[in-house]
């Protein structure tokens, strides 16, 4: 069996129920359910079973400590037709360090990664090919001074995603928990 994987924060109840209200002003964008919502360390995409157990091995290997992190300023994917709107992520080198661990583990376990440079960020919506690139400028440009409150990122997940009925978003799955301690 297959299953489509990904390494990922999970974001603080109280801190979804914050963004929840934010999620509104750009026509057609197709908003993610709050338990939906998670910081992406790596993507692994599909992978069998034996690869998928190599994975969680490396994965469960990772040390590093609890860092604080806070959801700051907005952003898009796509440049001249946007394909997602997203909150940024500052938590310093901590999260680029788990990243690209997270990264390493992928290739220990010879998952084929992305090579795109990592950007943290909380995917909010993905946008469809007719929306107006104006509204998700306002969208960026109403959001561009949020910030969060800060929170603590003390364990990561590895995630299974799961195609529900077509035009519904996907369903996640914990696979395995991973905690961070110094």
């Amino acid at each position: 069996m297959m299953l489509r994987l990904f390494a990922a924060l999970p974001i603080p109840f109280q801190i979804a129920e914050r963004v929840k209200p934010l999620m509104k002003g750009v026509p057609g964008a197709k908003w993610r359910p709050l338990e939906n919502l998670h910081i992406t360390l790596a993507f692994f995409g599909e992978l069998d079973g034996a690869k998928a157990e190599d994975l969680d091995h490396e994965l469960a290997e990772i040390r590093s400590a609890p860092f604080e992190l806070r959801l700051k300023g907005a952003g898009r994917f796509g440049r001249c037709q946007p394909s997602a709107v997203w909150l940024g992520v500052e938590g310093g080198q901590a999260i680029e360090t788990l990243a690209r661990r997270c990264a390493r583990a992928g290739h220990r376990a010879n998952v084929k990664m992305d090579k795109r440079a990592y950007v943290p960020h909380l995917t909010l919506a993905y946008i469809p090919g007719w929306t107006e690139p104006a509204r998700v400028h306002d969208f960026e440009s109403r959001l561009g001074l949020y910030r969060s409150d800060p929170f603590i990122a003390d364990r990561f997940h590895l995630y299974s995603s799961r195609q529900r009925k077509p035009g519904k978003p996907n369903a996640y799955e914990i696979e395995a928990e991973y905690p961070l301690y110094a």
